[in-house]
């Protein structure tokens, strides 16, 4: 039954109770549901049909606009039980129960994607989120996470996205081995962002090489890219550092690789 005008939920209330366990991987996995949190990720949430299945809210609306979106599916909430169900210090009024969106790699490909981003073993998932933002913004059809990567659903994951989890295909594939080889069956140039590869990123970009369809291919920041996996790519392309700094960072390199191939695909639709 969903609360009538009188029935406020509860830190107790078995709902509540549910949704929390959703902040563990575990019962993401079980359930194929996440939270999303605050007014922008619930707003992109909404406009995906289906994706919301309940959005608790507090009892004097902060973003009422998006709780009349909502429709039936709302649920109002004590300050102490949206604050359980949060995970920011603090809660900006709205937390929505998802439907995971995951997307097949075979669908992805047989679309004919011209930008893929792979992230392989990557373990931070502020890290993912922030790949998943920049691909989107990039123009990217698909952001895959293939091997032990981080859970894109994790709470910090959605957060660090900005939405954009709900605007790129996400992808969750075991072997990134296989998934690589996929995408070269697809016509895909596969590229390795590696710091050590014997190819510079400005001379691909100047000879044209990114001008077809391509998948980076991006490693944890800790450890970059296992070496099996890298060689397994048809580039290994290192970020020329003109400067003193000893590396960058994943979200930088991967924002400076995904551009360039967007800039190349631009110059070839003029």
């Amino acid at each position: 039954m969903r609360p009538g005008a009188d029935v406020v939920f509860t830190p107790r209330t078995p709902r509540v109770v549910a949704a929390r366990r959703l902040q563990r991987r575990r019962d993401r996995d079980a359930t194929g549901r996440f939270l999303a949190e605050g007014p922008q990720a619930v707003r992109e949430a909404l406009a995906v049909p289906g994706c919301v299945l309940e959005l608790f809210h507090t009892v004097e609306p902060r973003h009422p606009d998006l709780v009349a979106a909502a429709g039936d599916r709302t649920s109002p909430v004590t300050d102490e039980a949206l604050a359980a169900l949060a995970e920011t210090v603090q809660p900006q009024g709205l937390v929505a129960v998802c439907r995971q969106l995951d997307v097949p790699l075979e669908q992805v490909l047989g679309d004919g994607p011209r930008l893929i981003a792979v992230c392989a073993d990557i373990r931070d998932p502020g890290n993912a989120g922030t790949v998943l933002r920049t691909a989107d913004a990039a123009g990217a059809r698909a952001v895959v996470f293939a091997g032990a990567a981080v859970d894109p659903y994790n709470g910090k994951a959605v957060r660090a996205s900005a939405g954009s989890l709900f605007h790129v295909d996400v992808v969750r594939e075991p072997d990134p081995a296989a998934t690589i080889a996929a995408l070269q069956r697809a016509g895909l140039l596969v590229v390795a962002a590696d710091a050590h590869g014997p190819a510079d990123l400005d001379d691909l970009a100047d000879g044209g090489d990114l001008a077809g369809p391509t998948a980076w291919l991006f490693g944890s920041e800790a450890h970059g890219l296992p070496g099996d996996l890298a060689n397994r790519a048809d580039a290994r392309v290192r970020v020329p550092i003109h400067g003193r700094a000893e590396s960058l960072n994943l979200a930088a390199a991967a924002a400076i690789c995904l551009y360039a191939s967007a800039r190349a695909h631009r110059a070839t639709d003029r």
